[in-house]
């Protein structure tokens, strides 16, 4: 509690600081946390390069060697360019820049993130790896001196040891063959006194593979094992999760019962897209891939339940011209993502808007069977913009049924509350990236597919396209056409 100042002219009690002073202190405090958490993200992030490092090139290869050369500047360039690519999309540095950067910066996002994943999986296989190779190795040990030993002559008896013997001592000088009696042949050592020869110093004894040491070989094989498939399966992953991306989205089917369908609307479809990210990797090509996966469809309608792009209007506009050729027969609605907040969302609403789409702005419309209400994203909050579901939905008659366009499905409580029948939703990717897709159910009630809360089912889709790296890994891409089902039917 503060004291009041006391002066020559009396007591006042102290005076609140500007609303200027107030701001200004909440954005340096903001700013101050955001230093410290981008140095430890960034401090995490090398420690974590640090380790793969080490476990895939310094613990495989020798120092000095080109390949080690070659592996250390990859595990240098590899982050500067991941680094790179997000702060120039931040920092809207020119378009072709970001194009330049977002291939080898975010595919190297991806390649990391499972190679790391191979790698701690490793250091359980790697003890037991070479726990298996010592009892192999001391076995072919064993075996080895068994065998020396089995072929060795025994004492009294000639043979190749012994006659050696006998010539380093001067005691043998010749062997000769004749026949005895009975005419069998047999070998007559003469034994003569002869002079010692002094004995050759003994050779040192060859090592074989079984008796040589074998530890630092052992660790060495070890891990380029581990690191081999380390790689092998980083690769793989992120190659198949890739070819998933730009081949395009694929066609889900579903059907939902809605209790207060008429029979008249029974069997009406609709079309759902979101996450398209339209950006520097995924452009007009893949936006008319969409399109025309849609209108294949053949669809009533088609929803657009945001994130549509990555970028500003200028850089995009291009991109995003093939939606002008959406068709169905109730047409085509649009609801903003959190994305487009960050890329202009009132520039991208007048945009979809001269391409034929109709921008659904906390706004409603009524179609023969049920309303169809969409709410602008909760990333909109920051700008005065965000979801207004009295707005959207307060007046309505609650006889009918209700469809609700809303980006993310964190909304589906409001939308209980308000009577929704189904709410069609995405921003979750579905993961995108396995095992994201454990974070991503922190964060939202539904991370894919059809789930019922109180009287609303919520329906959300993984989406079209990939935010980041274009790299699905659990979680394919799709499009899917929703069909109405009415009960009286």
């Amino acid at each position: 509690m503060k004291r009041p100042v006391t002066s020559r002219s009396g007591t006042h009690p102290p005076q609140a600081e500007s609303p200027s002073r107030e701001r200004l202190k909440e954005g340096l405090r903001r700013a101050v946390v955001n230093v410290f958490v981008t140095i430890a993200v960034l401090a995490a992030f090398g420690a974590l390069h640090w380790y793969a490092w080490r476990r895939l090139i310094r613990d495989t290869t020798c120092r000095g060697s080109a390949v080690r050369r070659a592996g250390s500047v990859v595990f240098v360039a590899g982050p500067l360019l991941t680094v790179g690519t997000l702060v120039a999309g931040r920092a809207g540095a020119p378009f072709l820049l970001q194009q330049i950067l977002a291939w080898p910066g975010y595919l190297w996002l991806a390649l990391f993130l499972y190679l790391l994943l191979a790698l701690l999986a490793g250091e359980i296989v790697r003890p037991l790896l070479r726990r298996r190779l010592a009892r192999r190795d001391t076995g072919a040990e064993h075996k080895t001196r068994r065998d020396a030993e089995a072929t060795a002559a025994h004492p009294g008896e000639p043979g190749a040891e012994q006659d050696g013997e006998l010539v380093l001592a001067g005691k043998l000088r010749s062997v000769t063959t004749q026949r005895d009696e009975s005419g069998d042949a047999r070998d007559i050592a003469e034994r003569v006194a002869v002079p010692a020869l002094a004995p050759a110093p003994a050779p040192e004894p060859e090592q074989s593979p079984a008796t040589a040491p074998a530890g630092p070989s052992r660790r060495l094989f070890v891990s380029r094992v581990v690191g081999g498939a380390a790689a092998a399966l980083a690769v793989g992953a992120v190659a198949h999760g890739t070819y998933g991306v730009l081949r395009g989205p694929q066609v889900k089917r579903l059907t939902v019962p809605l209790a207060k369908l008429p029979r008249s609307a029974h069997g009406f479809r609709i079309a759902v897209v979101s996450d398209v990210h339209l950006g520097p990797i995924l452009g007009r090509g893949f936006s008319q891939l969409v399109v025309d996966t849609i209108n294949a469809t053949q669809p009533d309608l088609i929803a657009v339940v945001g994130d549509l792009v990555d970028g500003s209007v200028e850089d995009l506009g291009s991109a995003v011209q093939p939606l002008a050729q959406l068709r169905a027969r109730h047409g085509a609605y649009f609801v903003t993502g959190n994305h487009e907040y960050v890329s202009g969302a009132e520039q991208w609403v007048d945009k979809v808007r001269d391409l034929g789409l109709r921008p659904l702005d906390n706004a409603r419309t009524e179609l023969p069977g049920f309303d169809l209400a969409g709410v602008n994203d909760v990333r909109g909050e920051d700008e005065g913009q965000g979801p207004d579901f009295i707005r959207a939905l307060g007046d309505r008659d609650r006889s009918r049924a209700a469809v609700l366009l809303a980006h993310q499905p964190v909304v589906v409580h409001d939308a209980v509350r308000h009577g929704v029948d189904l709410q069609l939703s995405g921003h979750t990717h579905g993961g995108q990236l396995w095992p994201t897709n454990f974070i991503a159910e922190l964060a939202n009630p539904t991370v894919a597919g059809l789930e019922r809360y109180g009287d609303t089912q919520l329906y959300v889709s993984r989406g079209a396209g990939a935010w980041g790296p274009p790299v699905r890994v659990g979680a394919p891409s799709d499009i899917t056409v929703v069909q109405l089902a009415s009960r009286q039917a």
